[in-house]
């Protein structure tokens, strides 16, 4: 399964909405998300060490949220670790990018700590559930 599906399943086990159905790439029925989400397009659309940061921040947040909502429900739970191990493996190339690029990321949700353990950490696989 794709992230997206996995989350799918998720949704349909536990009845929920998909806040995302029917929605074009880009459109988010959050508002808070829809402005974050237009703020980074206009950052990382400066320049290619722009958008390397930007991806590099995505992934910064999604694992600070992923971590935040860590849950007992092992079927979520599975996915949240999957979804990390993912956002883990994206961190670690946008950073070689920028560093290959003559730049550096410094995290703004993730501690430094945290960061650097990523990043000298080596790619992960998915566990299939």
């Amino acid at each position: 399964l794709t992230h997206s599906e996995a989350v799918k399943v998720l949704l349909d086990r536990y009845g929920l909405d998909d806040p995302a159905a029917g929605n074009a790439a880009g459109v988010f029925t959050n508002p808070d998300l829809q402005a974050l989400y237009d703020a980074l397009v206009e950052q990382g659309s400066a320049s290619l060490v722009a958008a390397l940061t930007v991806g590099a921040t995505v992934e910064d947040l999604d694992i600070a949220d992923l971590q935040w909502l860590a849950t007992q429900a092992p079927d979520i739970q599975l996915v949240y670790d999957n979804l990390e191990k993912g956002s883990r493996n994206h961190l670690r190339a946008f950073t070689k990018q920028l560093v290959k690029n003559g730049a550096t990321y410094t995290p703004a949700y993730i501690s430094q700590a945290d960061y650097d353990e990523i990043i000298a950490g080596e790619m992960e696989k998915g566990i299939a559930g």
